[in-house]
């Protein structure tokens, strides 16, 4: 019989090792991975000292879906969240597991991305732009380490969105980790990063883990002033208000002590001065809080000063920084929300806030006196929400305690 193999050249048996050595070694130096050759899922420590339960909840997950994507990479992964919480080490971790089962994987960060490109314009280059541009954009898994660090200049944006929107549109499996605030994504980039269709975004709230120790959001919380608010001091007002307000309060009562059980999500309560909406959110905050677990509570003016504080030349604390703690806060329960007066500064300081804990579905509660016809469309969509907001609307008049008295009769 003709053997199928006639002809062809193979390398003799006792050089097999040899060569499997050097293609791996090539495919590393490809890789660009370096020092980070040694991240991988057995030394990520996912189970960290100091972390409250839901910390650890949020890590573990972020763990458990960049593994899974590593042994079946299909779609986007967006990894955000802030400094030294370990989202290099989980991409890096992704790239190597790759290259143990020989796919080609490039791992880069973006502004050495961008610095090899232009190198490439330099006479004494090696490598022609389009050679390399066209190797970045085609490989099988590409990971763009620290989105977001380079110089926003319009030929990066323009030479980003070409990269992205490729792999995009062909379905290449791609991880980008990030800190920035969604908004503040370059839009035509945006759209594609959050497509929750073709990319898991996942958001680690954990603290810096080179610090050893969480976040302290203490100074930031007004709870204090509403320790006496809780579920068990909460009216339920019947026979002092009409049936139909006594029917809307007891749903968002029922909501709040469901949603302080286990918060998941996020809760808005709308209604007009003194109808509880402020006490139920306390009373949700106050619950977790003796079950050990964090709450951020803030009134929404105070978010505000505490924001424009960090400029002042006497500040102990960088706007970066601090923004950080409130957008990452394992539950953040902002009260009194409003915009009818708030600047253009302000409105743009709440909706970076909301996208992200939005997008990263991080548990939010919400107290605001506006009605849908007071939200502009960006707004009302992620606060309405039904896929990720219970939302229960409290017409009771002003609370003044007690229930309301008889009339004599004459």
């Amino acid at each position: 019989m003709h053997d199928p193999n006639f002809g062809k050249l193979f390398p003799c048996s006792c050089r097999r090792e040899e060569i499997e050595a050097a293609t791996v070694k090539k495919r590393l130096e490809v890789s660009n991975l370096g020092a980070l050759s040694e991240k991988t899922f057995d030394n990520f420590i996912a189970k960290r000292q100091g972390l409250n339960p839901r910390e650890q909840q949020n890590l573990q997950r972020a763990f458990d879906q960049t593994k899974r994507f590593a042994e079946d990479p299909k779609g986007w992964i967006f990894l955000m969240g802030p400094y030294g919480v370990g989202k290099t080490h989980l991409a890096a971790a992704i790239a190597n597991a790759r290259l143990e089962r020989g796919e080609q994987t490039t791992f880069v960060t973006v502004p050495d991305l961008l610095d090899h490109l232009r190198a490439t314009y330099s006479p004494s280059s090696s490598v022609g732009y389009d050679e390399l541009f066209e190797r970045v954009r085609n490989v099988p898994v590409l990971i763009l380490d620290d989105f977001g660090t380079e110089s926003p200049t319009k030929w990066a944006q323009e030479k980003l969105y070409q990269l992205i929107n490729h792999r995009y549109t062909n379905h290449l499996p791609t991880v980008i980790t990030s800190n920035l605030d969604v908004e503040s994504i370059e839009p035509r980039i945006r759209s594609r990063v959050l497509d929750m269709d073709m990319v898991r975004n996942i958001v680690i709230s954990a603290p810096d883990y080179r610090r050893g120790v969480p976040t302290e959001q203490n100074e930031l919380s007004s709870l204090s002033n509403h320790q006496d608010q809780t579920f068990e001091t909460f009216s339920d007002r019947k026979g002092e208000i009409a049936t139909e307000h006594v029917r809307r309060l007891s749903v968002a009562i029922e909501a709040a002590k469901a949603y302080a059980s286990r918060p998941d999500g996020w809760l808005v309560l709308i209604g007009g001065h003194g109808s509880g909406k402020t006490h139920l959110a306390a009373a949700i905050a106050n619950q977790q809080v003796r079950l050990g677990e964090p709450a951020l509570f803030v009134t929404f003016a105070d978010l505000l000063d505490h924001l424009r504080a960090t400029f002042s030349p006497d500040s102990s604390v960088r706007y970066d920084k601090r923004f950080n703690e409130i957008r990452n806060a394992p539950l953040l329960i902002l009260d009194d929300m409003a915009i009818e007066s708030a600047t253009p500064w302000a409105r743009e300081k709440l909706m970076q806030l909301i996208d992200y804990r939005y997008v990263a579905k991080l548990p939010t509660v919400i107290t605001t006196a506006l009605d849908r016809s007071e939200m502009d469309e960006r707004l009302e969509t992620r606060l309405l929400d039904p896929r990720q907001t219970t939302v229960c609307i409290m017409t009771a008049p002003i609370y003044k305690g007690g229930k309301k008295s008889k009339p004599r009769r004459r």
